[in-house]
């Protein structure tokens, strides 16, 4: 293992990865030239409630992805099969219940927002669409983690490249030819939701690297793997649950500075998205090569893995910053046409040339852990860091109000990769030292 192989599987992972954070990327910015900032409130306030519905799941395409990669580095079709069927029966459950429990949903997330009038209207607009495009969602959340645990990058890529194009063209015809508002920005992901579920299972089906049979609804409900794919999955959704107290703190602070700062936070936040998902093809790179370590006992490949990881999170991350520095107006002007709302942006914006350096590591080493399915650390790191950010918010932000908002955020940034590198040598340790290294 080299830099450039290395690359030959990280890029493609990165533009992968990439189009994720574009679904609401493209959301805000096809509403941020409508002729109010409430409009890109109510998509910021209604995306929220979804990601933090759909991020606590996220486990779903970090779990798939590694148990793929350790059974497609064991060769063993069985595992790999298995690795499908048993997430993607827990994704439809959750996404019917979702369905299910809409009405709760949309006045508790609302209740803790509290977003103005205005906003809440257009956030219950966008909800009570792409709510029905739940089941899919987390589906394709699985379908996407095998495909890139199986090493299946190009089909990842295609999947994910022709599922969001779609999502673009449908928003700027929904909204700017059809004027069907946040209505049409809403119907626009739903649909391309739907398309990713149906295009992905057929790739799934021909890209597969065996012949397809249903396992035993005894081996899909194994006591021993469940119980290993829980653990797994549990500690991932804590850690999840953590980043959303982090990011739910951070709009509904935002949000009680008016609505052009709730715009403004919502535009920069989804720069971060971006930013963020280019670090997340690397850690999924990561992921796949310790995965695939651990499956064919090559304790060699984990090591370089690792040296790799370390390498590229901080060339990366003085790419994205410099990149940001010199386009930091014309990237901003992409979301929002609104005077007041790019002003407070690019007063705010600063914080996002720190950013890239606050995370590398963290985000980068995190696929590491994944790849070798000990998230105990994982989850502590998040822990510890979630604490830190509550408590610099309640001190900092009354005194610098957004400017203190941001400073908290890019200190938990720091602290989740601080956290999560010192675990490091006890995860060298372990697998290093091991006399051989297997999946149950």
């Amino acid at each position: 293992m080299n830099h450039r192989a290395y690359l030959t599987l990280a890029i493609p992972l990165t533009i992968s990865t990439m189009t994720t954070p574009l679904l609401g990327a493209v959301d805000t910015a096809v509403v941020g030239q409508l002729p109010a900032p409430a409009y890109i409130g109510g998509v910021a306030v209604g995306t929220l409630i979804f990601n933090t519905l759909y991020w606590l799941f996220g486990f779903l395409r970090v779990s798939t992805s590694a148990f793929a990669a350790q059974a497609n580095g064991a060769s063993d079709p069985d595992k790999g099969v298995l690795a499908l069927c048993r997430p993607f029966l827990l994704a439809v459950t959750v996404g019917v219940i979702f369905i299910l429990l809409q009405w709760p949903i949309e006045h508790a997330a609302l209740l803790v927002i509290s977003p103005d009038a205005d906003v809440s209207r257009f956030a219950i607009e966008y909800f009570r669409i792409r709510i029905w495009g739940a089941p899919f969602t987390l589906m394709n959340y699985v379908i996407l983690g095998w495909l890139m645990g199986m090493a299946k990058i190009k089909q990842a890529l295609c999947l994910q490249i022709l599922t969001n194009v779609l999502n673009m063209i449908l928003a700027l015809l929904f909204v700017h030819v059809l004027s069907f508002g946040v209505q049409g920005v809403a119907t626009a992901t739903l649909i391309a939701e739907v398309s990713a579920f149906i295009l992905g299972v057929f790739i799934v089906w021909k890209a597969s690297p065996f012949e397809w049979k249903l396992p035993s609804i005894q081996s899909l409900l194994d006591t021993q793997s469940m119980k290993r794919m829980f653990n797994v999955n549990k500690d991932l959704f804590i850690r999840t649950i953590c980043l959303l107290v982090v990011i739910n703190m951070f709009t509904a602070k935002g949000a009680s500075f008016g609505t052009e700062f709730l715009a403004a936070n919502a535009v920069l936040f989804q720069i971060h998205y971006i930013m963020a998902y280019l670090f997340d093809g690397f850690a999924n790179a990561s992921s796949i090569l310790v995965g695939k370590s651990i499956g064919s006992n090559d304790k060699e490949l984990y090591k370089k893995t690792l040296t790799l990881s370390r390498q590229w999170s901080l060339i990366t991350a003085f790419v994205i910053s410099s990149l940001y520095t010199i386009f930091q107006e014309a990237i901003i002007g992409l979301f929002t046409s609104l005077p007041s709302v790019i002003e407070i942006s690019l007063k705010y914006g600063l914080w996002l040339i720190v950013y890239p350096f606050a995370a590398c590591f963290g985000l980068v080493i995190y696929g590491v852990f994944t790849g070798a399915t000990e998230i105990a650390p994982v989850r502590n790191s998040m822990i510890y860091a979630t604490i830190l950010y509550i408590i610099i918010q309640l001190i900092i932000t009354p005194i610098w109000h957004n400017h203190g908002l941001w400073l908290a955020f890019v200190i938990y940034t720091i602290g989740r990769s601080v956290f999560l590198v010192m675990y490091t040598p006890k995860l060298n340790k372990k697998i290093l030292h091991s006399k051989e290294l297997t999946i149950p």
